[in-house]
């Protein structure tokens, strides 16, 4: 067994801090064992503009998550078991098909669980010449430790910064430490980069609760203006049939951001004098929603899938 390996033995990977052995089969709060298991690989279009370029965004999405967000639209993947088990080898080769289909880059998705298998993977696929930057596309719920293992291996940081308000965390993401956590852990990926460029922050706007949002714009303007992007999305989506999982109800907002909200945000934007990243424009409907039982989990506008 080697020393990265060892991590999953009695596994603290993530600020769970589960410390249940994945090489002897067991999960914790991330359903996963120490086997590396994804659940798409496709030519993403839809992300930030300099992620996409002219080839898109060579996008890996993994199984399993350390978080539980009540709505995650990747929640076939996320949490309810979907994907294959791949070897380094494997995801080295799928790298090099996101490659050879003209990937800017290798954009994994919801990896916190799953660091110590995808070093061993993007180590094989550089050992094949594959060079292509590595997004490390997370929920932001990242232990300091962890990130200290991937700052070797990791070009671009995709964190969310999806609430400060612990109560909100607790609702709907299930981690009330999640405001402290998520902002330590941006903090050190901008330490790590010191490259405005190479750090994109992602939040999501909830309808209903604004003040939240205008919380974490006040965050992002007093802490990390001057070393970090921001990417601001309005793609919020009810997930109708996740509403009740196993007879549980589980907490959602159950209707999109309405006009009214998209103004205030923007005028936010503006008291703060945020202006360096994206702001989506305003979206509403589910058309665009993945369905990872599809050869294409995404509208093929979207992506062009190359592993699922």
């Amino acid at each position: 067994m080697n020393s990265i390996a060892s991590l999953y033995k009695s596994c603290r990977l993530c600020p769970r801090d589960c410390g249940v052995d994945r090489l002897a089969g067991e999960t914790g709060f991330c359903g996963e064992t120490a086997a590396l298991r994804i659940g798409a690989a496709v030519i993403h279009k839809g992300e930030e503009p300099p992620l996409v370029g002219t080839g898109g965004s060579g996008t890996i999405f993994i199984s399993g998550c350390n978080l539980g967000c009540s709505f995650c639209q990747n929640y076939q993947v996320s949490q309810d078991g979907m994907g294959k088990a791949i070897s380094p080898e494997e995801f080295a080769n799928i790298c090099a098909s996101l490659r050879g289909k003209g990937a800017e880059n290798i954009n994994i998705v919801t990896g916190s669980h799953a660091a110590p298998s995808l070093i061993e993977g993007i180590n094989a696929a550089r050992k094949i010449g594959v060079q292509l930057p590595v997004l490390w596309n997370s929920s932001g719920y990242d232990s300091l430790e962890t990130l200290d293992i991937l700052k070797d291996y990791v070009d671009i940081f995709l964190p969310d910064l999806k609430t400060l308000d612990s109560g909100i965390a607790h609702k709907f993401f299930n981690a009330e430490d999640y405001p402290e956590t998520a902002s330590a852990a941006i903090l050190k990926m901008i330490n790590f980069t010191r490259d405005k460029s190479k750090v994109i922050i992602r939040h999501l706007i909830l309808p209903g609760y604004l003040e939240s949002t205008k919380s974490v714009l006040r965050w992002f303007a007093d802490n990390v203006k001057e070393n970090a992007m921001l990417s601001l999305m309005t793609q919020y989506t009810p997930i109708t049939e996740r509403s009740s999982v196993s007879g549980k109800k589980r907490p959602m907002p159950d209707k999109y951001v309405s006009q009214e909200d998209y103004d205030t945000v923007l005028r936010w934007l503006k008291e703060f004098d945020i202006e360096d990243g994206f702001c989506q424009e305003l979206v509403t409907g589910n058309e665009w929603l993945p369905d990872f039982k599809r050869a294409n989990p995404f509208p093929s506008e979207l992506s062009v899938p190359v592993w699922c």
